[in-house]
């Protein structure tokens, strides 16, 4: 069990960003708005964080002064939210298909450019690591590849059978996966376009012969930096679609091979969904949810073993998460309405 700080190298070849200890972790700040959060991201620079809302707005805090910034121009709520990689622009996808490219650092923020990128939601929105091809998918079952710098259409990319819930590019660029409602994770050629193969996560799928509803998909996605393995966040086991009764799991997959390395679990009895999830550069997979069993869920995981090795029972529902770029705080979009960032650094030690 992976439970005490570190700071060497974790399994994923990343060398950790600091020292953390998920046993300390512990809430730090609250950051207040007056309508439930879907999604969060730090900016690179780590100065400022962002979170959807259910007011249509995308909200901005700078974290130092905690100044709160409502940056208007989307007509539903945003799930999607990614950053060129260097900073400057931030790219946001609505309910109602609308993208918009913000300049995340100035005063008031104002779209620089808005596009109707897709018929329905906007699931996901992702950025290459070059920074100049911006990805969304949509409920249409398309992907669809943009100029970051002026959102010009490059290329669609079709073949899912159902709605395209999340996009990643691979660390070295030359890679992209999209995953869609039925599990089904699409591999592609970058900058071609072709289709390589199929990678599956049907675990996280159920159609409901009660109910006649589908449930399920591919809720949260990322590749380790040195893109050893991919994970995707979701619900298995579900037992009745329209209450969402379920189990959360992150499915961790080798990349090299697409083959499932491990189903990660949790050991609560936690009844809901994964929403998020995130490598940390120690070694940990984190994973954030909520569903029926109220309020939500954090979770910790060594990649090597199936059940987590720590949790922490979270006071609101959690839609969302992300790791700040210093590795030892998480933010994580509550459906109260409050963006909550958590410290996993290790304690000081008592006087």
């Amino acid at each position: 069990m992976m439970n005490a700080a570190q700071t060497s190298t974790g399994p994923f070849g990343q060398a950790a960003a600091a020292a953390v200890d998920p046993s300390q972790t512990r809430v730090v700040q609250e950051l207040k708005h007056t309508r439930p959060l879907f999604s969060c991201r730090f900016d690179p620079s780590g100065r400022f964080v962002f979170a959807g809302a259910q007011d249509k707005t995308v909200e901005r805090w700078e974290l130092a002064s905690e100044q709160k910034s409502d940056l208007v121009g989307h007509e539903s709520w945003v799930r999607g939210i990614a950053f060129a990689p260097r900073g400057g622009c931030m790219y946001t996808g609505d309910y109602t298909g609308r993208l918009c490219c913000w300049p995340c650092d100035a005063g008031t923020p104002t779209p620089a450019w808005t596009i109707n990128a897709h018929e329905g939601w906007v699931r996901s929105v992702s950025v290459s690591p070059d920074g100049q091809v911006l990805a969304t998918s949509g409920n249409d079952g398309l992907v669809k590849w943009w100029s970051a710098t002026d959102g010009k259409p490059i290329r669609t990319l079709s073949g899912h059978g159902s709605h395209v819930y999340n996009t990643a590019f691979y660390p070295s660029g030359l890679h992209f996966v999209s995953a869609d409602l039925h599990g089904t994770i699409r591999h592609w050629e970058v900058p071609s376009g072709a289709p390589v193969r199929q990678l599956d996560a049907s675990l996280l799928h159920k159609y409901d012969t009660t109910f006649r509803a589908d449930i399920g998909g591919v809720r949260g996605m990322t590749f380790s930096s040195d893109g050893r393995y991919l994970a995707c966040a979701g619900i298995s086991d579900v037992t009745n679609a329209f209450a969402g009764t379920g189990k959360p799991v992150v499915v961790l997959f080798d990349w090299r091979s697409g083959r499932q390395k491990m189903v990660l679990r949790t050991p609560d009895g936690f009844l809901g969904v994964t929403w998020g999830v995130v490598f940390h550069p120690a070694g940990y997979v984190i994973g954030v949810g909520g569903g029926i069993s109220g309020g939500g869920g954090l979770w910790f995981w060594n990649p090597e073993q199936p059940m987590a090795f720590f949790s922490q029972k979270l006071a609101s529902l959690g839609r969302d998460l992300d790791l700040h770029p210093d590795g030892t705080r998480l933010a994580i979009a509550h459906f109260d309405g409050v963006l909550r960032l958590y410290d996993m650094s290790p304690k000081p030690a008592a006087s």
